[in-house]
């Protein structure tokens, strides 16, 4: 069926979705067999070639099924970006385990829930995060661990100084081979590729990707084989320019982030790409990857993005090559696209997702049909409406607000073990993603706010996002979040975050006088707190909640 948004598809781009039943592990095995001399991974200048790539993942899988791994078993993935996290994700995948990926710096209550929760009884991790999390790991249902360490993948120099550089903290990390603990170099010599396939159905589990819990305890969003490889071919198709077999791509956002995951990974091996592995942010590494590797294509959040802007480093490196960025993860100011656009080569287009989505829903054309400051239109096989209160009621018209409810291949197929939770969430194939939006007539969507995050003042809804961007059009200002916080006589009121860019100087009264011209009195800051920085997720997304929980807790200690 003929949607509005359709007439404004670049021309290559499909209206329509068709994508090979295939599971994700052989998306790897096809681009290996296309390009198998193709630099598949570079990790600190150690290049692996796909073919290469597909003998290790295989062997690997032929490991795990020998110590006891089966189909449907959860394999939970505790490393940083590393050779070994793409390794252990196809060959988990290629037995039809579920791949459970972890953040390799959470508390250990963190992991421990997470553990738990998902049932894992195999896990691949750092030799360093091993001894971090032993505790954890000997109560959790977790019997076999394969270990790793970060320097296995590195050219043999770096091998040797880089654990100093990265892990001084951890000064004993070494681990013994034992019941239930193997090595995953060892296992990788001694072991030959899997001989018999196991049988994937596409609605089988692939991923159990856990939510930030920012609105509660966090969920295994389950995502099948279908979900994935539909999403990778939606992202794909969506970007003709890029050309299989020849783009580089630079992944420095967190591989257990749904987010990295898909654009970064199984996108670029989708495409064939060689991808650069940065196991952190560093601005100076992301500056001389992008250079040294000829980068062609960045995905990133708009934090990334703020902090090229604004780093004198900007001008000491050749950034030519770059052609092409994908923004996600938050709201990208338009401000910051003009900025980095005319600071490059390349062109950023916008997009939006979440985790129960693969993510990507929506993303804005690369043509000249973009439309700054907007999520742009949904992608191949996606559907989308908005509407007010339930599912059930009037769909809401161009330019009138609502919550976004998106559909398609991508919609993930529940939550782990909380059919409750599932059911608030998802009916009849309509995801409720907890976004307001609105579209235009053309049917090119913006963001308003999160629903949760909305701030009631004296009756009237105002959105964060919307005060944010004025800030972040005040040249002094580097970055901003909004929150509301509670008040006796209206409900709410507004408090705005600020972290101002080097050498700038300004005055609370400065910036509520700002808004003042800029925005009506309801939405303008009763109170403004400067700040050195403010609180981030590993993948560069500023965390409110944070922000308000510590207001929250100021005010009930008064």
């Amino acid at each position: 069926m003929e949607k509005i948004w359709h007439k404004f598809y670049d021309e290559i781009v499909p209206k329509n979705l068709d994508y090979p039943q295939v599971s994700v592990s052989e998306l790897l095995d096809k681009t290996a067999l296309k390009f198998p001399r193709q630099t598949a991974l570079i990790f600190f200048g150690n290049k692996i070639s796909y073919i290469e790539l597909q003998s290790i993942v295989n062997r690997i899988a032929s490991a795990l099924a020998d110590i006891g791994t089966k189909k449907g078993d959860r394999v939970a993935l505790i490393l940083p970006n590393c050779v070994e996290f793409i390794i252990a994700y196809f060959a988990a995948l290629k037995i039809g385990a579920i791949v459970v990926p972890t953040n390799p710096i959470y508390s250990h209550r963190e992991m421990e829930f997470q553990l738990k929760d998902c049932g894992a009884e195999t896990a691949v991790i750092l030799d360093v995060l091993y001894n971090k999390y032993k505790d954890v790991l000997a109560g959790s249902p977790v019997k076999k661990c394969i270990i790793t360490s970060i320097k296995d993948f590195l050219p043999l120099a770096k091998g040797l100084i880089f654990p100093i550089k990265m892990w001084l903290e951890h000064v004993n990390h070494k681990v013994e081979e034992k019941e239930g603990l193997f090595l995953f170099k060892n296992l990788m010599n001694e072991y030959g590729e899997m001989s018999k396939p196991v049988s994937i159905d596409m609605e089988d589990i692939a991923l159990l990707q856990y939510t930030g819990g920012t609105t509660g305890v966090s969920k295994g969003v389950m995502l099948t084989h279908r979900n994935l490889v539909a999403n990778a071919y939606q992202g794909r198709l969506w970007v003709p320019v890029l050309k299989d077999g020849q783009e580089k791509v630079l992944l420095v956002l967190p591989l257990f982030h749904i987010f990295a995951l898909t654009v970064g990974l199984n996108i670029s091996v989708l495409l064939g790409a060689s991808i650069i592995l940065l196991p952190q942010f560093k601005i100076k590494e992301v500056f001389k990857s992008l250079e040294n590797y000829k980068v062609t294509y960045l995905p990133a959040v708009p934090s990334l993005f703020v902090i090229i802007n604004n780093s004198p480093l900007i001008k000491k490196y050749k950034l030519s090559s770059l052609r092409l960025c994908l923004s996600g993860g938050a709201a990208l100011p338009t401000e910051v696209l003009e900025k980095f656009e005319k600071k490059t080569s390349s062109k950023i287009y916008e997009g939006y997702g979440l985790s129960e989505a693969s993510p990507m829903t929506h993303a804005n054309p690369i043509s000249a049909n973009r439309k700054k400051g907007t999520i742009g239109l949904p992608l191949p096989g996606t559907d989308v409406k908005i509407v007010r209160g339930t599912l059930f009621e009037k769909s809401q018209a161009p330019e009138h607000e609502g919550e976004l409810l998106v559909s398609g291949p991508q919609v993930m197929k529940g939550y782990w073990n909380r059919p409750d939770e599932t059911k608030k969430i998802l009916n009849k194939g309509w995801l409720h993603t907890g976004d307001i939006a609105k579209t235009d007539k053309q049917g090119f969507y913006k963001i308003i706010d999160r629903k949760k995050e909305m701030i009631l003042v004296g009756g009237n809804n105002v959105y964060p996002t919307e005060i944010e961007k004025i800030l972040y059009e005040k040249t002094e200002i580097q970055e901003a979040a909004v929150i509301g916080l509670p008040d006796k006589s209206r409900g709410e009121y507004i408090k705005a975050f600020v972290v101002l860019k080097k050498g700038a100087s300004l005055k609370e009264e400065d910036v509520i006088n700002y808004c003042k011209e800029n925005l009506s009195h309801i939405k303008v800051p009763r109170k403004v707190e400067f700040r050195n920085e403010l609180p981030k997720s590993l993948i560069g997304k500023i965390l409110k909640r944070v922000l308000q929980e510590k207001e929250l807790k100021k005010i009930t200690q008064t």
